[in-house]
């Protein structure tokens, strides 16, 4: 979803309760030329803006996003109603083998890294498939995230490393770093890169020259200043779609040359 596509999402709920822009934009907390530029599609909602949008007219941020989720809409101050149905549980099947080539691939990056346990994989993981699916508007690995207190956390990824700790892929060690408690991952095998294409490995590359000198504290709070992790409840899966709602400086993407 572009920002004129949100823009229009927002004027449509303002009207559908017959709320005018001065009176939405105060309960808001925003000027009405911000507003005003919200719906022309000129200015980006911030991540509080999202979450007080959806709040406002009782409905999830993945509702505000999304018409096909939309329930009826009324004003209110009540939480936002719970997300129907469950998450997917797995990494789409045609993407699982992509999936274990990337985490090889970064694994033999930084992987023997004292600082670089479960957590930072997670991290890495998450940065890559996010920012190329900004960046290009195409899944990288289609992995899904959910937002826990630690940052996003890829759903299937215990499973997939059973997997290929049994096919002799990689070998999961127990460690300390600090006196902390850390679970490593070390690669027995060179990463497949047939079935990744430049684009995604400049992704991947890039993610690791950003963020793989962080530790664990370190990455995690930084996940934390991101919109799709910030406008997600806890449990739930991260939508891709907030990833167009990015402020720097996670954002990737040029989108005034555009």
């Amino acid at each position: 979803m572009n920002t004129f596509d949100i823009g229009v999402r927002i004027r449509d709920l303002r009207e559908s309760v017959g709320l005018t822009q001065k009176q939405l934009a105060e309960k808001l907390g925003i000027q009405r030329t911000a507003l005003v530029q919200i719906e022309a599609g000129s200015r980006k909602l911030t991540a509080e803006e999202m979450l007080d949008s959806a709040k406002l007219f009782n409905i999830t941020v993945e509702q505000l996003m999304d018409p096909q989720k939309m329930p009826e809409v009324r004003l209110g101050e009540a939480e936002p109603s719970s997300r129907t149905g469950g998450i997917r549980v797995s990494v789409p099947s045609h993407n699982v083998a992509k999936f274990k080539e990337v985490l090889l691939y970064i694994l033999e990056r930084v992987g023997a890294k004292p600082h670089v346990g479960e957590t930072v994989i997670y991290k890495l993981l998450y940065f890559a498939d996010f920012d190329h699916y900004e960046k290009y508007e195409e899944q990288l690995t289609g992995a899904s995230y959910i937002r826990n207190h630690y940052g996003p956390t890829p759903v299937s990824f215990c499973s997939i490393v059973d997997q290929m700790e049994a096919a002799g892929d990689l070998d999961r060690v127990k460690s300390e770093y600090f006196t902390h408690p850390q679970t490593k991952y070390l690669p027995r095998r060179t990463a497949d890169l047939r079935s990744l294409s430049a684009q995604e490995l400049d992704t991947i590359n890039d993610v690791l020259c950003r963020l793989g000198e962080m530790n664990a504290s370190q990455i995690s709070e930084y996940s934390h200043g991101d919109v799709p992790w910030m406008v997600t409840e806890d449990g739930k899966e991260i939508s891709y779609e907030t990833v167009f709602y990015r402020l720097p400086p996670y954002s990737v993407r040029k989108y005034s040359e555009e």
